[in-house]
């Protein structure tokens, strides 16, 4: 990644039993890994966590299948964050298990509303399905919204 003084991430970690990528042989019995990155909240940002979240399922070994859901739901999580939490950094947790990858993006603002024209369900007019598009490639996504920020759930099936 070039680094962009304003773009670069405030912290990134990782926790993986191994140095370099393994293969993905039993879901049933791969061990748990994480990896986190915090980075300012612009809209510069969502590149930067997408290919991180790319690049750590690489390095983890996981099936390829996924690597458009997973570009997908990093964007319009970390997207709707940055679009209208108000915060000023936003932050990204890959957690895989058994069988799913876990992709959690929380802020630290309150929501602002979108300004601009309802709209109705028969509408082709863009914007306000992000969430919807996100359920619909996920085994489920799930809110949690607080006084002092949002966390955002979305697992992903590692299952063909």
């Amino acid at each position: 990644m070039h680094a962009i003084p304003h773009l670069c991430p405030v912290a990134v970690a990782e926790n993986r039993p191994g140095l370099r990528p393994t293969p993905w042989p039993d879901l049933t019995r791969a061990e748990p890994r994480t990896a986190g990155c915090l980075t300012a909240a612009t809209a510069a940002s969502v590149p930067v966590l997408r290919r991180f979240a790319r690049g750590v399922a690489a390095r983890w070994g996981l099936p390829a299948g996924i690597d458009d859901s997973l570009r997908l739901v990093v964007s319009e999580l970390v997207g709707n964050a940055v679009r209208h939490s108000g915060g000023p950094d936003v932050a990204l947790l890959l957690s895989v298990g058994h069988s799913t990858l876990a992709v959690e993006v929380q802020d630290n603002g309150r929501w602002r509303p979108h300004v601009g024209r309802p709209r109705h369900d028969d509408d082709l007019a863009c914007g306000g399905r992000g969430l919807d598009i996100v359920a619909a490639c996920t085994l489920r996504c799930t809110v949690h919204t607080r006084p002092d920020g949002t966390r955002i759930v979305a697992e992903l099936s590692l299952r063909d």
